[in-house]
């Protein structure tokens, strides 16, 4: 990487930093360039300095909120709400779908042109990184504030040519005592990824399953997912091939993040599936970035894989990366009276092959 792009990843982190602690960012991009405070971090203080009373949500969530037929609103991408900052309260029970029984008489909201789409765009992936609602207070670039980055700032924070290999070490596991472990790091970023490698290489394609981390399932032995049980039941079945290779990325709750996530799990127990819950809040149904396997599979000197999965969409998205899958193994596991209706939306809305 460029010096240039690297230090626009150093600005981009600190925007980062900046947006998780409530304090005023001032984002950029080749259409102009907005001063951001995001509401979930914001107090009354903060805002009052600020001045901004406008409000710049997701387009997800400007579709929960009926928005998308004024003509402000109209293309897909992030939503601008004229005067509908008034307090960190009342923009909250805009932002948080949590609030939405709480709070149902919302509006009428007058949309207006964000100022700023390409800012705005990036706003948008920088809450998400930040494991925030994607929900903030918005003004003209003009004042004082604690960080400013561009789009393509962001970008380069998060490339993932940027990912080296910061560390391996042999790590004996219950499905292999011969494994090995490989963390992978990116400079300015705060999330290290790993694969752990079983069985002995040799020239066969690996058996290779890619599993975002889940707190909920993996280490709590949640039972609303069927996450822990696949990852245990593919380290066995890599045990029983010639080699595997599982890759760990830490991207929660589908890229959403941890606090997020829960937020989704509380939106289900209103009755929402786990689709309709990510769009409620504001996210894609499907924000991980696939690219990030495809780079960890490349620093391993993996070109061909054996890819274990339900979702046809990771096969398309690593072959995207340029990793070749000569073939998709299922992975069935018996269900639950908690995750049967998760699976099947999975099965449903998410093209998952149970």
């Amino acid at each position: 990487m460029s010096d240039a792009a690297a230090a626009g990843a150093r600005r981009a982190a600190r925007a980062i930093d900046a947006l998780r602690r409530g304090w005023p960012l001032r984002v950029g991009g080749a259409d102009g360039a907005l001063d951001l405070l995001a509401v979930e971090s914001a107090s009354d203080a903060a805002l009052a300095e600020f001045g901004g009373a406008d409000m710049l949500l997701s387009g997800e969530r400007a579709v929960t909120l009926k928005l998308t037929n004024q003509r402000a609103a109209a293309t897909p991408g992030p939503v601008r709400l004229a005067g509908a900052g008034d307090g960190v309260a009342a923009a909250l029970a805009v932002a948080d779908p949590a609030l939405d029984l709480t709070h149902p008489l919302k509006g009428p909201f007058r949309t207006v042109a964000t100022g700023g789409e390409a800012a705005a765009a990036a706003a948008m992936t920088m809450a998400r990184h930040a494991g925030l609602l994607p929900a903030f207070f918005v003004r003209p670039a003009a004042g004082d504030v604690e960080a400013e980055c561009t789009d393509g700032d962001v970008a380069a924070l998060l490339d993932p040519a940027r990912l080296a290999i910061a560390a391996r070490a042999r790590l004996p596991v219950a499905a292999s005592e011969t494994a090995e472990i490989v963390a992978f790091r990116s400079p300015e970023e705060a999330s290290d990824h790993v694969a752990l490698v079983i069985g002995r290489r040799d020239a066969n394609p690996p058996v290779v399953r890619l599993h975002s981390e889940c707190l909920t399932g993996d280490v709590l032995g949640s039972l609303k997912c069927d996450c822990g049980p696949q990852l245990h039941a593919a380290l066995h079945a890599m045990a029983d091939a010639p080699w595997g290779v599982l890759l760990y990325l830490r991207q929660e709750g589908r890229g959403i993040g941890l606090v997020n996530k829960l937020r989704a799990y509380a939106l289900q127990d209103q009755g929402y599936d786990t689709v309709d819950a990510n769009l409620r809040l504001g996210f894609p149904v499907e924000a991980r970035d696939f690219a990030i396997a495809g780079r960890m599979l490349d620093l391993l000197g993996i070109a061909r894989i054996r890819l274990m999965t339900n979702n046809p969409e990771k096969v398309a998205r690593l072959e995207k990366e340029g990793v070749e899958v000569v073939e998709r193994i299922p992975l069935a596991l018996p269900t639950n009276p908690h995750n049967e209706r998760y699976l099947a939306t999975k099965r449903d809305r998410t093209g998952h092959q149970l």
